[in-house]
């Protein structure tokens, strides 16, 4: 196997920014971007506008923004194989990366693969359909958008998420329902009490949303109640999945540290749990999850592992 100094698992904000970083400190890094686990270049790829990205003061197309990152990080000599790394072994260094048609040795690591928003399979919803076209699984992403403002906004969950994304949306929408397959919310006591207290808040109880429909974005939703089996087609202008997301670390098998969710622990910064492991971006961030917030770890990681390598003696 070829022996690199960094290697970079995922792209995004995250992994595409620890590489610009990498690459400008001489570490000549290796990313492989990704290919039939998820688009390279993150969730972002499948976003339309973005309008909270400082620096593009009229927003930014999600794919043209990672455009943009990608193209900075072979600017700066990036090699980037878009492939998966379908598997690691962490047990020794050199860490040993097996993609899906390239392997390589590592002394250093950066994971950035990010977190899938969990869906439900929602006639409608579907990629294809008005997924990011008023189907969402980011409030404070997406919030804001022309869209959703004054229109009846639609959360699926029943979660603290939920409820903190419901009170946000109520600054934009005309009324925000949240959708609840159960009698009583899962979210803390305050909480929920925020929402039930909230005058621009109703909860729909054993309910679900059974379709989505419009023309060239949300319109409508049919809801059913699940006590009555009363269905209920109602104006809608947005619907947003508050249902939590799954962080992408099934390749590591168990490796590296995580909490309950999975997500990876790190300490110090960008540090693992296994020492020439670093963590940047969603995959190890399960409060902020924006794409300023990944770039900003994708930094920290190169900055990280450059200081960890030299340590090391390589250079």
């Amino acid at each position: 196997m070829k022996r690199e100094k960094l290697v970079i698992i995922g792209s995004g904000p995250a992994g595409y920014t620890a590489a610009i970083y990498a690459a400008r400190a001489n570490l000549n890094p290796l990313i492989f971007e990704g290919f039939m686990t998820g688009p390279s270049g993150g969730q972002l790829m499948t976003t339309t506008d973005v309008e909270n990205y400082p620096g593009f003061p009229e927003g930014i197309l999600g794919p043209d923004l990672m455009s943009s990152f990608r193209e900075q990080a072979l600017r700066f000599g990036t090699r980037i194989l878009t492939e998966d790394v379908e598997s690691v072994d962490l047990s020794t260094r050199p860490f040993k990366i097996y993609g899906s048609s390239t392997h390589v040795e590592a002394e250093a690591v950066i994971i950035a693969t990010g977190a899938t928003a969990k869906r439900l399979d929602i006639e409608g919803s579907r990629d294809g359909e008005f997924w990011q076209k008023g189907v969402t699984a980011c409030a404070v992403c997406d919030g804001a958008a022309p869209i959703f403002k004054n229109r009846p906004l639609y959360v699926i969950g029943g979660g603290d998420s939920a409820v903190e994304e419901s009170v946000f949306l109520t600054k934009y929408g005309s009324k925000v329902f949240i959708v609840h397959r159960r009698g009583e919310l899962r979210a803390s006591k305050i909480m929920a009490e925020r929402a039930m207290n909230h005058p621009k808040i109703e909860i729909l109880w054993n309910s679900v949303i059974d379709k989505i429909s419009g023309d060239q974005v949300v319109r409508k939703v049919v809801l059913r109640n699940l006590e009555t089996n009363q269905i209920e087609e109602k104006d809608a202008g947005g619907v947003f999945f508050a249902i939590g997301h799954q962080p992408n670390t099934a390749f590591l098998k168990g490796q590296l540290k995580t909490n309950e969710a999975g997500y990876l622990l790190v300490s110090k910064g960008t540090y693992t749990s296994v020492e020439g492991v670093f963590a940047a971006g969603d995959v190890q961030d399960w409060i902020y999850r924006q794409a300023i917030t990944a770039a900003g770890t994708g930094c920290m990681a190169a900055l990280d592992a450059e200081k960890w390598l030299s340590m090391q003696g390589v250079e």
